[in-house]
């Protein structure tokens, strides 16, 4: 297959909290079923990209291709979606210029967020992309209760005046010691970041051989891998659907999806 850019679906079948994740279903459809509609919808809007998924396991590669959906096999012993994206990538002859990493667990991304991703790197300004949306009071409000339970859910940016990403971190940045003042303007100044990224092929090469930061290490963020060795990486700002949820990693996740699906209509049926 030739193509300039490649959305990749990393999925795997174990999950310690959610075995067989990408073959359970939400609403009659099951979540591998789901990110692959977005990534196809995504790449038709992008233009000359490519889609496939890239698994460990015959059983995701069997429903995979049941559906239509090209496959590739990668080694199980990888240890994260950004590696299991760059194997793939590499199985093409013609290599791709850019790599989208569209986790398999995000069944409500818009394909125009995806779509982004591919645009940003078009432009060629850094070497690596990802989304961000500005939270309003009650969304900042709703992170840091949920915080207090989960530390490290939710992650946040610092931008710098031209949209490149200065820091991510699981802590709520920046302080505010004003924030009273602050909370006239309907909008905080914090930025939370939506687990997506595109690559460029040189930027994806390096990551893929380049020791864990230090930063990247205590924070737990692939990202900052980048920041700490002097890439550039280019954040645009999104609109987000209110139901968005980060990924899908226990029972009650799907339960919530199942409601989302309930209350806003199914996405995958348009």
């Amino acid at each position: 297959m030739s193509t300039a850019d490649l959305i990749v679906v990393p999925a795997r079948f174990g999950s310690s909290r959610l075995p067989g994740k990408p073959l359970l279903k939400i609403a009659g459809v099951t979540l591998l079923e789901r990110v692959v509609g977005i990534a196809r919808q995504a790449a038709a809007l992008a233009g000359d990209c490519a889609v496939v998924v890239a698994t460990d396991d015959v059983r995701i590669e069997a429903h995979a291709s049941a559906f239509g959906a090209d496959v590739v096999m990668t080694d199980s012993a990888l240890d994260s979606g950004t590696t299991r994206a760059f194997a793939a990538s590499r199985q093409f002859g013609n290599r791709p210029e850019r790599i989208v990493n569209l986790q398999g667990d995000a069944p409500f991304i818009p394909p125009a967020i995806v779509a982004g991703l591919v645009a940003t790197l078009r432009e060629g300004r850094a070497d690596v992309a990802t989304p961000v949306f500005q939270l309003d009071w009650p969304r900042l409000d709703r992170l840091r209760a949920h915080k207090i339970t989960a530390p490290f859910s939710g992650t946040t940016c610092i931008r710098d005046a031209q949209g490149r990403a200065l820091w991510f971190s699981k802590s709520i940045l920046p302080a505010m010691r004003n924030e009273a003042a602050l909370r006239e303007s309907p909008v905080s100044p914090v930025w939370q970041h939506l687990g997506l990224y595109g690559y460029t092929a040189r930027a994806l090469e390096w990551f893929a051989s380049a020791p864990a930061g230090h930063y990247e290490t205590l924070e737990g963020l692939e990202q900052l891998r980048f920041l700490e060795n002097g890439w550039a990486v280019e954040t645009f700002p999104v609109e987000v659907p209110s139901h968005l949820l980060s990924g899908i990693d226990t029972p009650e996740d799907l339960a919530k999806a199942e409601e989302a699906i309930t209350r806003f209509g199914d996405p995958h049926s348009n």
